[in-house]
This record gives C-alpha cells, structure tokens and sequence, in this order.
C-alpha cells in the first residue's frame, strides 16, 4: 500500500457565489439655492438699451431715419385731424381711427407720435437723444400740418371758440388742468412702454393697448373736469405737439403781460406736465418689470425699429 500514489484531492467546487448586491445609494440632488443673484435687482436699471453706435453723425448714413420721421409726420397729422374733428363726442370712431394709424405707422417709426411718449423713450434710455429731437420735430411739424388742414375745411371760427376757451381755462384752473394733464399723461407713458413689446408680434395688440389707454383718459379728463370743476366741452388733448398748435397762444389779450402769463400757464399746463408726467410713466413701468424679473419690454422695440435703424 506504500507504493499506491496519494489521492489528489478533488477540488472543492464551492457553489457559484453570487456577487453581493451593491446598494446603489440614492444620490439626491443638492437643492437649488437661490442666489441674491437671481433675485430681481435694480442693476443696469439706467442702462443704455438703444443703439450705442447711433448719434448725429452715423444717423443720416441711411435712409431709413427718413422713413421713420415721414411716418412720425404723419402719423401726428392724422392724430391732429382726428382731435380737431371728432374730439371725444364720438369714442367709438376715435378707437377704431386711433388703431389704424398706430398701425400704419408702427412698423416706420415705433408709432410714438407723442412728444410725451418720445421723451419717456429718450429718459428711459430706449431711444437716443438725436432721434428723439428728430422725433419730436416731425411730430410738431405733423400737427402743424394737421392744424392746416383742418381750418382749410373751414373749422377757424370754431376752433378760434375753443382754442380761446382752453386758454382760459387752464388760467383759472391750472392745477385742475395741470393734474389731469399729468395724470393723464402717466397713464399713457405707463401703457405705450408697456404695450411696446406687442409692437413687432401683434401691431393690432399695441395699438389696442396704446389707444385704449388714450381713449381712457380723455374720457376721464372729460368726466372729471365737467362733474367736478363745471367747465363744459373737452379742454384736454395729452399730446404736446398738437396742444402747441392751438392750445398755447391766447387769441386775444390785455397787454403782454397778461398774454405771457396766459401762454406761459398754457404752455407749462398742456406740454411741460405731460411731458414729465410721460417720463414717470415710463419710469414707473420700467421699474415694475425690473422688481417682476421680467426685465425692460425693449427688445421688441428694437426689433420693431430694424427698419429704421442698425
């Protein structure tokens, strides 16, 4: 038995082991933390939203600045027409004539065709300073046209009536005119900047936006000023350059002295308060899309304003 040779030991088959379950553990995202950073902030608040290369140099290298003020031009002439005829007594007319002008003119100028309007553009930075003078000039020169116009039909001796009474009236009720003016003229800066980002998508959403607010507070000028003060018929237009047209020069004075104190309260009631109550308009609106987080409504515009500037 010495010579029988060792057994070689089988080989321990152990069971196949299985390999151990590696719990996967669950990773949980960190959770978002939201930065001061994200937070609505007032930075850039008075930043340049406009062209930066635009100035009074590199503004007539196009022809595309003319297609804006010939739209500015006529656009106010039509206004013009439209408030020397119609006025208030017909809202429903004036609504739908306001819509179709802004329409028309949108797409050449941005449709403003209100120095209240440009000056609210011009101070919020969405509009340079060159073209908001330009703007402003060819919105004036509009309602001079419009003016002409209009007595060619023969409405001078009417219009002489309530040009003569709007004159008095905002001297011897300036602070009642000059309220309502600026009241009013917020309400209509406040709805263009924030109806402007409508201006390139939908035309007819901004110009529903913007005439409705102009319809609204002519209406309300109106009411006001009637119940309250007992003045009849409409002295109220919030339109400076239609307002320097025929709402400034008094027909008929004492002396000069009694002529530039009846120009003087005309011109700081129908052009100086809606001018400024424009620019708080646009400042209040500016102001509340900032602290929404939903940033300037300008980008529309500059997209609406490639026709007439680069």
């Amino acid at each position: 038995m010495a010579n029988q040779k060792p057994k070689k030991s089988a080989k321990k088959t152990s069971p196949k082991s299985e390999k151990p379950e590696i719990k996967q553990e669950e990773v949980s995202k960190p959770a978002v933390v939201q930065t001061a950073s994200d937070e609505p902030s007032l930075k850039g608040f008075f930043a340049r939203k406009c062209d930066k290369n635009e100035n009074v140099i590199t503004i007539f290298k196009t022809p595309k600045i003319w297609g804006a003020l010939i739209g500015e031009t006529i656009g106010t002439m039509l206004l013009a027409l439209l408030f020397l005829t119609l006025g208030v007594t017909s809202p429903i007319y004036v609504l739908l004539a306001l819509v179709g002008v802004y329409i028309a003119i949108v797409g050449l100028s941005g449709a403003n065709l209100n120095p209240l309007v440009t000056v609210g553009m011009m101070a919020t930075r969405r509009m340079s300073a060159i073209r908001g003078v330009l703007y402003i000039l060819a919105q004036v020169v509009g309602a001079w046209l419009g003016l002409i116009v209009a007595n060619g039909f023969r409405l001078g001796s009417q219009t002489s009536i309530e040009l003569q009474m709007m004159v008095e009236m905002a001297g011897e009720s300036f602070w009642a005119v000059a309220f309502i003016e600026l009241l009013g003229a917020c309400v209509i800066g406040f709805c263009f900047a924030r109806a402007f980002k409508f201006a390139r998508k939908s035309p007819a959403t901004f110009a529903l936006t913007v005439t409705s607010a102009m319809v609204l507070v002519l209406t309300f000028a109106v009411v006001v000023f009637q119940n309250f003060f007992g003045a009849t018929g409409n002295v109220f237009i919030f339109n400076p350059a239609i307002a320097l047209m025929y709402q400034i020069l008094p027909t008929v004075a004492d002396g000069f002295g009694d002529f530039a104190l009846t120009a003087g309260l005309a011109l700081a009631a129908y052009v100086l308060v809606p001018m400024i109550g424009g620019i708080v308009g646009f400042f209040v609106s500016d102001l509340a899309s900032k602290l929404a987080g939903k940033g300037y409504d300008c980008s529309d515009y500059d997209e609406a304003e490639t026709v007439v500037s680069k």
